[in-house]
């Protein structure tokens, strides 16, 4: 009778030891899934973010596809940096429950980081701005915070002195039966960047050899151009900046043999430069000297010539939750002959109209009346058609517009990398 009884209460523990972890391990996967239904939605705004990778990376609240669902908006704009990185803005907007209850935060990249540790970087930084709003909901409970120990500040000296050096080059070869197109390039710039001066020199150069044969007939053609390129600016207060401009040139396809064009400047913005990722109004004016010379007469009958010009620009820069706007319009103008002028105006516009439904608009166009380097003479057939040359024309525009509208679950927490992000079967994973 013992022995049944130590082998009845045996088996009820073995299965007792079976039972339990199993119904422990599905209630607390059951208590987990609650919290997370009552975890804070999330609305990235970025549009050159690894989403997919910060889903992965964050999962203690919910992300939704519509802004409007969402409990949390946070919009990642960027601003390229003195050093060649890129300076990160994350504005946290609280909506709905956390209405109210707002916060910025800032991420720097260097330029020598990866893809990998960039996102990296903005999943740890997208980390900390999120806890404000995870405290306030049960979740907050599974949330564990860590405290990496204080290292002691140590003098950085910078042997460089700000200055930022890049070298590049490039090369492009394409062939066919009757066509031949070949181009080199090269680019060396110079920047030097702090809160209180920037300054920016860049050396280029280009040529590009195509060749047509058709009909036992071949055509070819020659573009070669050279440019130096510099700016520096003076900041003096959170509104104005003074500065100037030197350019030198020289671009077959322009008819310019040389051209050296120094301008002084002056700009103010609205804005406090401080929140130019997000916004900026700045009017910037300029008046230079150009010294011209040409590799064949003009339609003015110049071979070369000096003149003076001056230019004044608009430019808005608007980022916010409902959508984007930004335009310039630019006018310019020869003293010589103020009837040679040219008007510029471009403009992006993107809306979230309402929930689901997108717009955009992108346009722009040019009133032409300044072509003073217009080479003399009818161009060719081959030269119009190949653009061997700059032509007569008094105006230029593009325009383009869409629409886009989703709907469905507003959930998008599952990321699926079979077959591509896109299905196209092809991703690219960087490391």
């Amino acid at each position: 009778m013992k022995k049944v009884s130590l082998r009845v209460i045996l088996s009820i523990f073995l299965v007792s030891s079976a039972i339990v972890p199993a119904v422990f391990s599905q209630t607390n996967q059951v208590d987990i899934e609650a919290l997370k239904k009552a975890a804070p939605k999330v609305y990235i705004d970025c549009g050159m973010c690894d989403i997919e990778y910060i889903k992965t990376e964050i999962t203690f609240v919910n992300y939704v596809r519509d802004r409007k669902e969402a409990q949390v908006h946070i919009l990642i704009t960027t601003q390229s940096t003195g050093s060649g990185g890129r300076e990160y803005t994350l504005s946290f907007s609280g909506q709905n429950d956390f209405k109210g209850l707002d916060d910025t935060v800032k991420y720097f990249s260097n330029q020598t980081d990866t893809d990998d540790e960039i996102r990296k970087g903005l999943v740890k930084t997208i980390k900390m701005g999120l806890l404000t709003y995870v405290a306030r909901t049960p979740i907050s409970s599974r949330i564990a915070v860590s405290y990496a120990e204080e290292k002691k500040p140590q003098d950085v000296i910078d042997k460089w002195k700000s200055w930022v050096f890049s070298i590049s080059g490039d090369g492009y070869f394409h062939g066919e039966e009757s066509y031949k197109s070949s181009s080199v390039g090269a680019n060396l710039s110079a920047n030097r960047v702090t809160p209180e001066i920037k300054i920016r020199l860049g050396v280029s150069a280009s040529y590009r050899h195509n060749r047509f044969e058709y009909g036992g007939r071949s055509s070819e053609s020659n573009q070669e151009s050279y440019s130096f390129d510099g700016l520096a600016v003076k900041s003096l207060d959170e509104h104005w900046s003074v500065g100037g401009y030197l350019n030198a040139s020289s671009s077959s396809y322009s008819n310019i043999r040389f051209s050296l064009s120094p301008a002084p400047a002056i700009e103010y913005n609205v804005f406090p430069y401080s929140q130019s990722t997000r916004r900026q109004l700045r009017f910037l004016y300029r008046i230079g000297f150009s010294m011209v010379r040409y590799r064949e007469e003009t339609v003015y009958f110049k071979t070369k010539e000096n003149l003076w010009k001056e230019s004044l620009s608009v430019a808005l820069t608007v980022k916010e939750k409902w959508g984007s706007v930004s335009a310039q319009l630019s006018g310019s103008h020869y003293f010589h002959d103020l009837h040679k002028y040219s008007l510029d105006a471009y403009g992006t516009v993107q809306l979230n109209l309402f929930k689901g439904l997108n717009a955009f608009v992108f346009g722009g166009g040019s009133r032409i009346r300044d072509q003073l380097s217009l080479v003399k003479g009818e161009a060719s057939l081959e030269e119009i058609i190949l653009r061997r040359r700059q032509l007569e024309t008094g105006y230029n525009y593009f325009f383009m517009f869409g629409l886009s509208y989703t709907f469905g679950s507003i959930f998008t927490n599952v990321v699926n990398p079979r077959f591509g992000s896109t299905g196209g079967g092809m991703s690219i994973i960087i490391d």
